[in-house]
């Protein structure tokens, strides 16, 4: 039995097969609804039912409330329709979904570039195309079945240089994965990735300023962001909040300046949490999320595009919607949830 899912405003609709997620369903048939872990952890998939009855399988609280589903808000990761549904997310595309693809990926390269972060590039197979937007992550899928995600942190244009990915991986000492990159693995090593997933890349048919905020590796995705906009020629206003503990977890800083250099659109605002007195740093301090209400205590004529920690993408959803006037359309996030968030 299958039963049609009707999304509004944008008057797209799909089928959703017995026993299938909304989202699922949804990526199958190429409609670009709003998501990020695809797990119940993260919330990205939140959307208002309007009507219909979902039932849904495990997730976080913190994602999905009792209170709020009461209201009648699902998580269209975990949800399965028993009826026909009609949901409203105004953050629904109408450009539709790219198609998903396994695919051996071998290991080019591991470069360190801090303590605890690695760059790998990835060589992806010539016959099959890898498309995907700026913005977009690949999953790892592991020997047991598991799964890890990394957003791409190149955009789409660089693979007619050469056909590479470029990730950015954080060491989570005892990770299944993270610690073999960081102790075993080696170039030319063969993995099994999937892609590419994720609803978060630049709208372009909006002319807002923009805020690009970055916890940690959370950098990722917002290099690629850059990239793209660089390579289009794209003019609109964007400031980088680019957060860390220390300096060294800035990681790629010369980069950034050299693109503000190269693009007088973009402008780069580090911030440390926990400098010492060893960095010598004179640069701003504190939380990430919050140097932006500093600077922006008005962001009702902002998009937002956030990636990083799910404490710094929470703060910042709460607080630039209730205190500065954000849009709640014009938050677009990428929360990095760890399987132990999960």
């Amino acid at each position: 039995m299958s039963f049609q899912i009707s999304v509004e405003p944008s008057g797209l609709h799909f089928r959703n097969e017995a026993n299938e997620t909304l989202l699922a369903a949804g990526i199958r048939q190429g409609i670009g609804l709003p998501y990020g872990c695809k797990d119940g952890a993260c919330g990205s998939c939140k959307c208002k039912k309007v009507s219909g009855t979902v039932v849904h399988g495990p997730h976080q609280d913190k994602a999905l409330s009792e209170d709020e589903e009461a209201q009648g808000f699902v998580l269209t990761c975990c949800a399965t329709a028993l009826s026909d549904v009609v949901l409203e997310s105004r953050l629904v595309s109408k450009e539709g979904g790219l198609p998903v693809k396994k695919m051996p990926v071998r290991v080019v390269s591991l470069e360190k570039v801090s303590h605890d972060v690695m760059v790998m590039r990835l060589q992806l197979p010539g016959t099959e195309p890898l498309k995907f937007r700026a913005g977009q992550y690949i999953e790892f899928i592991l020997r047991d079945g598991t799964r890890r995600s990394y957003s791409m942190a190149n955009a789409p244009h660089k693979l007619e240089q050469s056909p590479q990915i470029e990730l950015h991986i954080r060491h989570m000492p005892g990770g299944k994965f993270t610690d073999q990159v960081f102790s075993t693995m080696k170039e030319k090593d063969v993995l099994r990735a999937e892609g590419p997933y994720g609803s978060f890349y630049l709208r372009e048919d909006s002319d807002k300023p923009m805020v690009l905020l970055a916890s940690g590796t959370g950098f990722a995705p917002i290099k690629a962001l850059i990239e793209h906009m660089q390579h289009q020629g794209i003019k609109r206003s964007a400031t980088l909040y680019w957060g860390g503990r220390r300096p060294d977890d800035l990681y790629m800083s010369q980069w950034v300046e050299a693109q503000c250099a190269a693009m007088p659109n973009l402008t780069y605002v580090p911030v440390i949490s926990n400098a010492e007195a060893s960095d010598n740093w004179k640069g701003r301090t504190g939380f990430v999320h919050q140097a932006v209400l500093e600077d922006h205590p008005d962001l009702s004529n902002f998009q937002v595009y956030a990636c990083g920690a799910p404490v710094v993408i929470e703060s910042a959803q709460r607080d630039y919607t209730t205190k500065a006037g954000l849009p709640q359309e014009e938050f677009y996030a990428d929360s990095f949830t760890s399987s132990a968030d999960k």
